[in-house]
């Protein structure tokens, strides 16, 4: 999988991300959205795959593109066999969010990223479009937290895997209503809090890397996102856990469905026959190959930004794969026709 789209995967996110960085800072996030959106599936389409979106632009929406259940690549084509080649015609799963954060790109904040993850049919978890409790950590603390485990219990743990004081972690949360306790508690317990406004994935993501000076995201946040975060902490080798929420009053914002007792009927109807199980990354993301690719949007402490220059636009990619135990961070200059000037930094 990875020799076959390897390549490509990183120009699907690439665009998907200079599409919606034309709109950074201009205030409109479903502009910036659509940009991605349609720029991702133009450019998914051109590739010898046979893709199914099991995550993407809504589950009960009527999203026109990359919606729950749409066939993407050439070998989806009725005449496949003819133009793709046997390892192209293996069907694979596909998670994606073409502008996470849309927020922070409608605004000019750090940290908005295109991202997506595949894996063979049946390797990536269908997950409803509802909430999920999420705990990210680094690799040294993988299976030792434990998200059943109170912050405070975590955080001492946590301290203890990573040699530190407790006073030297950094916890990233979700700055919602809902995480007021939560938030207490890690000060109390002497952690800082990094709060941010969206993007969890790419704040997750940064538990998988040392130097980034943020051990640990804690709280709620979308399901769907979840299953991309635990495609990459998988292949990163960090801790990931997450449990669904399905109960209104936790969240406090709202989710789909009416109410507890019909979110409970809707997960059943999906398979999901224990709504409390708390799923590891490996259970997320259960797909022997896993590949994850996320295109800087705006710029954070781990992936630039796009840049656009006189000569043409540069972008950054991460790309993790569990095939080869790599994650390469690609620079690309994206060259205008006959470029008077090519910008290096």
């Amino acid at each position: 999988m990875e020799n076959t789209l390897g390549l490509e995967i990183i120009e699907v996110v690439e665009q998907a991300a200079i599409a919606s960085a034309r709109l950074t800072g201009k205030g409109d996030k479903d502009g910036a959205d659509e940009a991605a959106v349609e720029a991702m599936r133009e450019r998914m389409n051109q590739c010898h795959m046979r893709g199914r979106i099991v995550i993407g632009e809504g589950e009960r929406d009527d999203a026109p593109m990359l919606f729950i259940g749409e066939e993407v690549g050439i070998c989806t084509q009725p005449n496949a066999e003819a133009v793709c080649t046997p390892e192209e015609l293996i069907e694979i799963d596909i998670a994606v969010d073409p502008c996470e954060g849309t927020n922070l790109c409608a605004y000019g904040q750090p940290g908005s990223i295109a991202v997506l993850a595949i894996a063979e049919k049946g390797g990536l978890f269908a997950a409803p479009d509802f909430y999920m409790n999420k705990l990210a950590a680094p690799p040294d603390a993988k299976g030792k937290v434990d998200i059943s485990k109170s912050p405070t219990e975590n955080l001492k743990i946590l301290a203890e895997c990573l040699e530190r004081a407790i006073d030297e972690l950094t916890v990233v949360v979700m700055k919602r209503e809902r995480h007021a306790d939560l938030i207490k508690e890690i000060r109390e317990a002497g952690a800082r809090v990094q709060l941010i406004t969206d993007g969890d994935v790419g704040a997750a993501i940064n538990c998988g890397f040392a130097g980034t000076n943020i051990h640990a995201l804690m709280g709620i946040g979308a399901a769907p996102e979840g299953v991309i975060t635990a495609a990459a902490m998988k292949c990163l080798g960090g801790h990931f856990q997450g449990q669904l929420i399905y109960d209104p009053a936790i969240v406090k914002t709202g989710l789909i469905g009416e109410s507890k007792e019909a979110n409970l009927e809707r997960m059943k109807s999906m398979g999901i026959t224990d709504p409390d199980k708390i799923y590891t990354a490996e259970e997320l993301a259960s797909g022997e190959n896993v590949m994850f690719a996320a295109t800087g949007i705006t710029s954070s402490n781990w992936l630039e930004g796009v840049r656009f220059f006189g000569g043409g636009i540069r972008t950054q990619t991460l790309v993790i794969s569990s095939q080869s135990k790599t994650a390469r961070f690609v620079d690309t200059i994206h060259l205008k026709e006959n470029p008077k000037r090519i910008q290096l930094h």
